[in-house]
């Protein structure tokens, strides 16, 4: 039941996701990466290397090369500079050359630090992606975006440097606990929303079977997701202008979740900034109340939740100002002219974001 989806942008961008069951499909597929005397490292943390890393280990030494694994501790907070130096020098004791190769083997975090390090680590090495979660096989591992936190501040250093391949192995989604694959779940609904509503309409018909588990329909939802991301890299691979769009509900998402401390995931924070855009979208009668009570019922459906509290909705505005989406002191905001629909705006109000943080913020 394999699928392969090419990417190829015209500008530099040329591989190929695979998405499997297993990893039996892996070695003939590294074996143009990894030719004679070539050496990869594999980058993974600590919860996911014990789970994989010496399995892939083993697939790279039957191909007739060395295979080193460097783990770092799992988490947001480890997505910084010292992680990437600490990695920097593991390549250097380990004589990692221009012409080696790295391997992502995890999670979003793992994705972005992998390929920040590969773009970086010598001038620029080859890296792969081999994604374990769903947001990373249906998101973050596609595109060539790369990068590390800066203390409080999400993804603000970083690089464009596409992978040679991404290998998506949907059995590694087993391990993943309620709220890991919720995570990945938010970004695909968002993918849905901004570019297909055909898409949108079957994940409100087949949320139970998503949630659930089911194989058939995990395979077509990561395939649909991963073409809509494949598309729209392709027509922005630097976010120049539409790669924008992929931002829908991340403006006051990304701010909610350095408000938390981190202490929410990924997804979760981009439903409930999904929520605040929605709330603005259709007070600006861009979406009819229908649409938006829809949407707020399949993030019901799906087990998301819709309110927090403890957090401080001015310190969210106050993070958004630092969000790498301003230009020239204007903050860039997604929101929906239909489902299906994204545009980008750029006149956004305080007081707006404030009404939509009370959809939720309580207390």
């Amino acid at each position: 039941m394999s699928k392969t989806i090419n990417v190829n942008d015209g500008r530099g961008a040329d591989y190929d996701i695979r998405i499997s069951n297993g990893f039996q499909e892996l070695s003939e597929l590294l074996k143009p990466f990894l030719d004679a005397e070539r050496k990869a490292v594999i980058v993974s943390d600590g919860n996911v290397a014990p789970l994989y890393g010496e399995t892939i280990r083993s697939i790279i030494n039957r191909l007739g090369n060395t295979c080193e694994i460097f783990t770092f501790s799992a988490g947001e907070e480890n997505k910084t500079l010292d992680t990437v130096k600490d990695l920097y020098e593991f390549l250097i004791v380990n004589k990692i050359e221009r012409r080696d190769l790295l391997i992502a083997l995890g999670g979003g975090v793992t994705g972005d630090l992998t390929g920040f390090a590969a773009a970086t680590y010598l001038r620029g090495i080859d890296f792969i992606q081999i994604p374990t979660s769903l947001l990373a096989q249906t998101d973050s591992s596609i595109g060539g975006k790369t990068g590390v936190d800066l203390n409080m501040y999400k993804n603000m250093v970083g690089a464009f440097h596409q992978p040679r391949l991404c290998y998506m192995n949907m059995d590694t989604l087993k391990t993943l606990d309620k709220r890991q694959i919720l995570s990945g779940l938010g970004e695909v609904i968002k993918a849905a929303l901004i570019k297909n509503m055909d898409f949108y309409e079957w994940l409100t018909e087949n949320a139970d079977h998503i949630t659930g588990l089911d194989p058939e329909s995990l395979s077509y939802m990561i395939e649909q997701a991963c073409l809509i991301k494949r598309d729209v890299v392709k027509k922005d691979p630097k976010e120049q202008g539409e790669r924008a769009l992929l931002n829908f509900g991340h403006t006051l998402g990304h701010a909610i979740e350095k408000a938390a401390g981190f202490s929410l995931t990924h997804g979760e924070c981009v439903v409930l900034g999904m929520i605040t855009a929605l709330f603005i979208s259709e007070k600006r009668g861009m979406i009819s109340g229908d649409d938006r009570k829809e949407a707020l019922e399949l993030f019901k459906k799906c087990g998301f939740t819709m309110k927090i509290s403890g957090i401080d909705k001015n310190k969210v505005i106050e993070f958004s100002k630092s969000d790498k989406k301003m230009e020239s002191g204007i903050l860039k905001f997604i929101l929906l002219d239909g489902i299906g629909n994204a545009v980008i705006v750029r006149d956004v109000t305080e007081d707006e974001m404030l009404l939509a943080l009370d959809e939720v913020l309580e207390g």
